[in-house]
């Protein structure tokens, strides 16, 4: 993947490519940034040019055969870790070489794609996938060997806040003493998530959400998109060109979340002074936690977006608005004036509290039901 070919981020373009040509690359960095942004895309082409010798503009004015090789990501010196779990072939200790073909079939086909979409792929959309001790051992095997080129040796870990703590603290001794021009380059959407001790070998560079008029333009260049679709498209984003995707394609419905959440609410609702409608919520919460535990995770993110779309809402701050409803008798005007500043920083703390206990396997009936009640609070708050 050449330089051309990732979406904006000029900026980050600009330092990388002088970092290199001042020969001043960092032995670890964290690209941190969104979904959609760009930052795997960024990663793998950063390492392209720095394996291939591609100085230049165009980024392609090197080695022709190591570009080649970067046609299907399987240049022998650069290595990629990311998220597994067991599925119906790897039936225990999974490792990302496991996964190599889907992994490069995944990438090739859209190197903005999201974690879920990732489970989606290997089958284990009903898991959490880690990135696990036995993952640190093989990072470790590899990075023991010499260059098979007699140059860098550079190992991508996709989504490192999956690290689990054992692979942490096993990675760590590499971090701090890499072998001979050995590069990492780790990639999160959530700082916070990272082990400190991590963080603190790392350079990190933030990566922010691409602009309307790129999406725009890659979508009428790259998917035949017309022009009034494009800028709507891109307008509902807000910056993940994997949901531009996603929303050209009409793939976004694998599971019905505003209907979801739009039983939810109504239930919430009536359910104040109302014992029956307790009932209701008691039902949804079990509907939800019969589902994976990573779908229960997308749901509750949801959630925290449609509660902002509603807040923006009350607060007409329209240009910031992308809902569009497609449930015919749902009205996110009639819905915002119960989200205000006196209960969005409550609603947000208890669905990531729920996110947070759901990751670490609380019992989900029980965070469902327990959210379902305090939210019925909170949308009567005044």
């Amino acid at each position: 993947m050449l330089f051309k070919d990732v979406l904006g981020q000029d900026h980050i373009k600009n330092h990388l490519t002088r970092s290199v040509s001042l020969g001043r690359i960092p032995h670890a960095q964290l690209f941190v940034g969104p979904e959609g942004s760009g930052t795997l895309a960024m990663a793998i082409a950063y390492s392209q040019y720095i394996l291939c010798s591609n100085v230049g503009n165009e980024n392609n004015t090197g080695n022709s055969s190591c570009n080649l090789k970067f046609e299907n990501f399987a240049h022998p010196d650069l290595h990629f870790v990311f998220p597994v779990a067991t599925n119906d072939i790897v039936k225990s200790h999974p490792v990302s070489a496991n996964f190599l073909q889907e992994w490069r079939a995944f990438i090739k086909e859209n190197p903005y794609g999201s974690l879920f979409d990732w489970y989606k792929t290997i089958g284990i959309q009903n898991k959490q996938g880690q990135i696990g001790v036995d993952e640190a051992s093989e990072i470790n095997k590899a990075l023991a060997l010499k260059s098979y080129e007699g140059g860098y040796k550079i190992m991508i870990i996709w989504m490192a806040d999956k690290m689990n703590l054992a692979a942490s603290n096993k990675l760590l001794k590499l971090l701090e003493e890499p072998p001979n021009k050995t590069v990492f380059i780790l990639i999160t959407e959530s700082l916070d998530d990272i082990l400190q001790t991590i963080l603190s070998r790392c350079q990190v560079l933030d990566f922010i959400g691409l602009s309307e008029t790129v999406i725009a333009n890659e979508l009428m260049t790259t998917q035949n998109c017309e022009e009034k679709q494009a800028q709507k498209i891109a307008h509902q984003s807000e910056g993940n060109y994997n949901l531009a995707l996603h929303l050209l394609h009409n793939d976004t419905e694998d599971f019905p979340f505003e209907t979801w959440f739009i039983d939810w609410v109504r239930s919430a609702f009536k359910a104040k002074g109302n014992a029956a409608a307790i009932q209701d919520l008691i039902v949804w919460s079990e509907m939800i936690a019969s589902l994976g535990r990573e779908v229960q995770k997308q749901f509750l993110h949801y959630c925290i977006y449609f509660f902002r779309q509603a807040l923006l809402t009350n607060y007409q701050a329209t240009e910031l608005v992308f809902f569009e409803s497609k449930e015919n008798n749902f009205d996110l005007k009639k819905f915002a004036p119960f989200i205000d500043g006196n209960n969005i920083t409550l609603i947000f703390n208890e669905l990531e509290d729920a996110i947070y206990h759901i990751e670490r396997n609380g019992n989900s009936k029980i965070i469902l039901t327990d959210l379902s009640i305090k939210l019925t609070r909170l949308i009567h708050k005044k």
